[in-house]
């Protein structure tokens, strides 16, 4: 019994620290594809809401357009559209 506890207290320390280094390292290679692909995009997704866990509201930039669609796990929604804001608004 005092092995087994012995293995926990190593091991449990060990596998929380990989799956938090893991977690750092994919925001951190996130950020940096986001950060390397520049704004020359045709599609820019401006802000997200979560609303529930199943669904979120997103404001896309499309051609000089903001879009606000709905997304869910049964699909997309588009629910509002208006000319895309100036940078310093």
């Amino acid at each position: 019994m005092l092995i087994y506890i012995l293995k926990l207290l190593i091991l449990l320390p060990l596998i929380a620290g990989l799956a938090w280094g893991t977690l750092k390292l994919a925001q951190k290679m996130q950020a940096r594809l986001g950060a390397a692909q520049g704004t020359d995009k045709a599609v820019r997704i401006i802000e997200t809401t979560m609303l529930s866990p199943t669904l979120k509201l997103v404001v896309i930039e499309f051609h000089g357009r903001e879009i606000l669609v709905s997304a869910s796990r049964s699909g997309l929604s588009r629910l509002a559209e208006a000319p895309a804001r100036e940078a310093g608004e």
